[in-house]
């Protein structure tokens, strides 16, 4: 069966939230938006494509800043409402120069800094 990114299920804006995930590691890096049209250059190109919310715009992440990520696998999930792309990862995914988006915890109550930018 082919795939057509059409038979996701997107939200109003025509959005659906895309996970990144180290296909080495199993660490989950960041989490974006892709539509139809970046469901589809991510596939077609092997380079993970978001759009950009802010910018209204596709985001090719690595582009300008040299951070790509390629494309290792394409899932869908169980509903078809959100994507999960493994990636190889050059670099930190994060804008803030981090590995990860998601460097931080709440614990006891309190927020914990996991990681710091890398060098």
């Amino acid at each position: 069966m082919s795939f057509d990114p059409s038979t996701l299920k997107y939200d109003a804006a025509g959005l659906i939230p895309a996970i990144a995930q180290d296909a080495a590691t199993g660490e989950v890096l960041m989490m974006a938006w892709m539509n139809a049209q970046a469901v589809a250059r991510t596939l077609e190109s092997g380079r993970v494509t978001y759009w950009s919310r802010s910018r209204q715009s596709f985001w090719v992440k690595g582009e300008s800043s040299g951070h790509v990520q390629e494309l290792v696998d394409f899932r869908v999930d169980c509903d078809r409402d959100c994507v999960l792309v493994t990636v190889r990862q050059t670099g930190p995914a994060c804008h803030t120069n981090r590995r990860s988006c998601f460097y931080t915890a709440v614990r006891e109550g309190e927020e914990v800094e996991l990681m710091t930018p890398m060098v």
